[in-house]
């Protein structure tokens, strides 16, 4: 007998819906004060916001730090004592992240400009896939005229099985391998296990290197409905005349290869895409005298050295993946 009212425990009491996950966006900027402002914009101006907005500033000097502060009071700023690259900026913004309890991180730079439903469609995507959950979904990034932008095309995971291929088409998406820093969600408690970017890759690859790492055994996402549109200057590919940056091509690739980023397999595999690719770099360079001597120091750093720990690159940085501190 009851007196009509579900007592507590009781299995007929409805299942409490699921908390929402915690979005954390980082944004990594470098004397780009303009863009990133249409850039937050965006972000402010999504369907669904993120929780918090962290934006990493790479010691800028052009007014940056004083425009965020004046037109977006509420988004957290980091301000850098140096330039620490990309990789740096990623690498201490989501460590920020992780301390401020984030279960997703969504990832971009700063001359990335997100539709209002962009990161709506990434957490539908995730949200829809079938048994565990993606370690990251990707975005789809346009150039300003409308074309899919060659610099950010996700890789295709390579003789992904039927079950995944199908698995991913039920979300509306296609199984990736790696993606780019320009709108990427990445699951914060997969970035705990598996560590953040590598700052001391400085520039390039970077984000090769930490997507192929996280999704090594997991699941990866691209997203057809969540669209960016990624402002660069020029449409192409990163292979376009890179002059003294080839360096950092070279070097971290070599890295990339050495680490346990991807199998047996897959390094043989992406060696030899590697060495057409800086082919055709040497073949269409207006300046190969520089890009030959950015080779061999690039070929030099990578075999003889690794990369330095994240806590030995950037000051302040707490170990492991607890929040980092200001810089400055």
């Amino acid at each position: 007998m009851t007196d009509g009212h579900t007592a507590p425990g009781d299995e007929s009491q409805p299942p409490r819906a699921p908390a929402a996950p915690r979005v954390v966006a980082v944004i990594v900027t470098y004397n780009r004060r303009d863009l990133l402002l249409e850039s937050l914009a965006a972000v402010q101006a999504q369907r669904r916001q993120a929780d918090t907005v962290i934006v990493v500033d790479n010691a800028s000097v052009d007014g940056t730090a004083a425009a965020v502060r004046a037109s977006f009071p509420a988004v957290r700023l980091t301000e850098l004592g140096a330039n620490y690259g990309g990789a740096g900026g990623f690498a201490y913004g989501m460590a920020q992240a992780l301390g401020d309890a984030a279960d997703l991180i969504w990832a971009m730079d700063d001359d990335t400009i997100p539709e209002p439903g962009a990161l709506a469609a990434l957490l539908a995507a995730r949200g829809s896939y079938p048994g565990r959950a993606p370690a990251l979904v990707a975005s789809t990034v346009l150039w300003t005229d409308g074309r899919p932008h060659p610099m950010n095309t996700p890789r295709a995971k390579p003789m992904a099985a039927a079950a995944e291929r199908t698995a991913a088409a039920g979300s509306g998406c296609v199984p990736i391998r790696s993606a780019s820093f320009v709108s990427v969600l990445v699951d914060a408690a997969e970035c705990r296990r598996r560590g953040l970017p590598r700052a001391d890759f400085f520039l390039w690859n970077d984000d090769f290197e930490f997507t192929t790492r996280l999704l090594r055994g997991n699941i990866g996402l691209l997203s057809p409905d969540s669209v960016v549109v990624h402002k660069t200057k020029t449409f192409g590919s990163t292979d376009v005349d890179p002059g003294e940056r080839f360096f950092y091509e070279v070097r971290n690739k070599i890295w990339t290869l050495r680490a346990n980023s991807l199998g047996p397999a897959e390094r043989v595999l992406y060696a030899g895409a590697t060495a057409r690719r800086w082919v055709r770099t040497y073949a269409a360079a207006a300046d190969r005298r520089t890009l030959r001597a950015c080779f061999v120091r690039g070929l030099v750093a990578g075999v003889r050295a690794s990369p330095r720990p994240n806590e030995q690159v950037l000051p302040g940085l707490a170990a492991g993946t607890a929040a980092a501190r200001p810089v400055r």
